[in-house]
C-alpha cells in the first residue's frame, strides 16, 4: 500500500538505535530520504550505510548533530535548511527519586528534552506553512499522563511536549501541516532488553519468558503483557506521517499497551 510519502525528506532525531531507529527504517520502508541524527559520527553513518544498503532507492543522510547544543542546531540548520518531516524523538532519562533533583538537572532535562525539539520546530514549522504540508511528531510516553513517581525530571519534560504540540498546532489551521504526539508505552529498547535479561540468571529461560515474569511482576496493568517493540513505533508513525493522517492535528497518540486507563 502507497501511503504517499516517496521522496519526502524526514529528520528523526536520536535515530541511531531504539525507537529512532526503527522509525527512520519504516520511515525508508515507504521512500522518504532520512536524516539520520545522533551525537556519535560514526553511528550515525554506520545506519545511514545501514538503511541505504537495505533500501537504495532513497537516499538517506548523515546529521550528526547534539541538538541539545543551539550551535550544532544551527549548523544543522545550514546544512539541511528544508525538510518534509520532523520527528523529534531524541531524549535522555533516568530512574532518579526526587530528592535527588536538583535544579541543575531540571534544567538539564528542560533544555534537552523540550528545549532541542522545540528549536527544530521553530525553525522548520515555518517553511511546512509556506508549502503546505509538513508533520511534526513528538515522541513522548505515557509518563506523560500517567506518571509512576520513579522519574519526575523526565515526565514533566513529556507532558510539556503534550502542552507544545498542542500549542503549535493552532498555528496549522487550514494547512495541510500536522502535528501531533505519540505516547508509546514500556518499550523493549537494546538497554531494556539487557536489563530484562540480566535479572533472570536462569540459563534455561528463553526471552519471552523472562519478559512475561517480568511483565506479571512490575507491570501487571499492561493489557499486552509483552514490551512494545520497537518496530510497533515506527509503524504508527509513519502512517502519522501520510497524507491519510492529515485529520490528526494535535493529537495525544496513544500506543502505551493498555497501561493507561480511560476515563469516560
Amino acid at each position: 500500500m502507497d501511503i504517499g510519502l516517496n521522496n519526502k525528506t524526514a529528520l528523526v532525531t536520536g535515530s541511531t538505535r531504539g525507537i529512532g531507529k526503527a522509525i527512520a527504517i519504516e520511515l525508508a520502508k515507504e521512500g522518504v530520504n532520512v536524516l539520520i541524527n545522533g551525537r556519535n559520527d560514526e553511528e550515525v553513518q554506520r545506519t545511514v550505510n545501514e538503511i541505504k544498503l537495505a533500501y537504495p532507492s532513497t537516499f538517506p543522510q548523515n546529521a550528526t548533530a547534539n541538538i541539545a547544543d543551539i550551535h550544532q542546531r544551527e549548523a544543522l540548520f545550514e546544512k539541511y535548511p528544508c525538510i518534509d518531516i520532523l520527528i523529534n524523538n531524541m531524549g535522555i532519562y533516568e530512574i532518579m527519586p526526587y530528592e535527588d533533583v536538583d535544579d541543575d538537572t531540571w534544567e538539564k532535562y528542560f533544555r534537552t528534552n523540550v528545549l532541542a525539539a522545540n528549536g527544530l520546530s521553530k525553525f522548520y514549522l515555518p517553511k511546512m506553512l509556506e508549502n503546505d504540508f509538513g508533520r511534526i511528531i513528538f515522541i513522548a510516553s505515557e509518563e506523560a499522563i500517567m506518571p509512576s513517581g520513579q522519574m519526575p525530571q523526565y515526565c514533566m519534560t513529556k507532558t510539556m511536549l503534550l502542552s507544545l504540540s498542542k500549542s503549535l498546532s493552532k498555528l496549522t489551521i487550514g494547512k495541510e501541516v500536522t502535528i501531533n504526539t505519540i505516547l508509546p508505552g514500556p518499550t523493549l529498547s537494546e538497554n531494556v532488553y539487557q536489563i530484562i535479561d540480566g535479572m533472570f540468571p536462569n540459563q534455561d529461560m528463553s526471552f519471552s519468558e523472562k519478559e512475561k515474569e517480568f511483565m506479571m511482576t512490575n507491570l501487571p496493568q499492561s493489557e499486552i503483557q509483552r514490551f512494545i517493540k520497537p518496530i510497533e513505533i515506527g509503524r504508527i508513525t509513519t502512517f502519522v506521517c501520510s497524507p491519510f493522517a492529515s485529520a490528526f492535528k494535535g493529537s495525544p497518540i496513544r500506543m502505551d499497551g493498555g497501561m493507561v486507563p480511560t476515563i469516560f
